[in-house]
């Protein structure tokens, strides 16, 4: 094998109605490349836009041959993109990030310098956000509770802007996950990892395409993907609940016997003693089918052996292909 400062490094970009954005991008990481001194391919994934991304990225690859594309049949969503751009990636290291500038490229000579020290996996984290304070405050929850729950070691803030060396890259394509969640699952692989910090810059133009709904996908993604403990903790909540009724049974017919002797003992009513614990009960037996259904439906997803991603048209030769 080759010296890594004689390697080969693929960068990719899932791109999704980012054409405001993608000239500036390529000036930007072209020169970032260059302060690295190693050779390099750009590998562009259009992600079903229809903003007229994939022109222009079909102009940037007639301009250079080191600019490669994947075009998607539709849009599979960010981590689809992600893994479609890698798994057409050529690199000795793989460096993925967004399109829209808010991984400042100038991070990339650093990237490739830990790599050639020898680490495998060079992960971003960032000390800043553009969010409010709720969202903010939503996030940082979403990885405590991630790090509680999956024993991952996943600090507050990490990103998809990370360089993986190829021996990672390929032992993570051939994990056969359908509902990926590409943070949990590079840091659970091990290797030799390091982190560099950064601060988030704001938009060129156009906006985010994550809605909040979509944040919402991608936390259960990460939770029920790294953890069975919601499942157990309605268990344990079945198992209380239950303890609690078999005791207030148990001080029902206590009084009961006592009245039979002393008829000053009052029992409890018991319609709104009994409709309070059947609301409850239905509550909690609701939230535990809820929860049971969303492990299922991975389940269901994962078995019925669908493509992450189907591939419409590449660079190479516009074949229909699938991964």
């Amino acid at each position: 094998m080759k010296p890594r400062d004689e390697q080969f490094l693929s960068l990719v970009f899932p791109a999704y109605n980012e054409g405001s954005n993608l000239r500036a991008l390529y000036d930007e990481v072209s020169d970032a490349v260059k302060a690295a001194e190693i050779d390099y391919e750009m590998v562009f994934v259009d992600n079903g836009s229809s903003d007229g991304s994939l022109a222009l990225i079909k102009s940037l690859s007639s301009q250079d041959s080191r600019v490669r594309y994947v075009s998607l049949s539709r849009n599979f969503g960010h981590q689809a993109g992600l893994f479609a751009g890698m798994s057409h990636s050529r690199g000795d290291a793989v460096i993925t990030m967004d399109a829209d500038l808010q991984h400042p490229p100038s991070l990339i000579p650093e990237m490739v310098r830990k790599w050639r020290e020898g680490f495998d996996v060079v992960y971003t984290t960032k000390t800043k956000h553009h969010v409010g304070a709720i969202k903010g405050l939503q996030m940082r929850m979403f990885y405590w509770g991630l790090g509680k729950l999956s024993g991952l070691k996943l600090s507050f803030g990490q990103s998809d802007y990370r360089l993986l060396d190829r021996r990672v890259l390929d032992a993570l394509l051939n994990i056969e996950e359908y509902r990926k969640f590409l943070r949990g699952t590079v840091e659970w692989m091990g290797f030799r990892q390091t982190g560099i910090e950064f601060v988030v810059t704001p938009r060129r133009a156009g906006e985010s395409k994550f809605s909040y709904l979509a944040l919402v996908s991608f936390a259960l993604d990460g939770i029920l993907g790294f953890s069975s403990q919601p499942l157990r903790w309605f268990a344990a909540a079945g198992v209380m609940v239950a303890g609690l009724c078999g005791l207030y049974g148990i001080y029902v017919l206590a009084l009961v016997a006592v009245n039979l002797s002393d008829s000053s003992v009052v029992i409890p009513p018991g319609w709104a003693s009994l409709a309070v614990a059947v609301v409850f009960l239905g509550g909690v037996q609701l939230l535990g089918i809820g929860v049971l259904g969303e492990y299922i439906s991975r389940v269901y997803d994962q078995t019925k052996g669908r493509p992450v991603f189907l591939v419409r048209e590449t660079s190479e030769d516009g074949i229909n292909d699938q991964a």
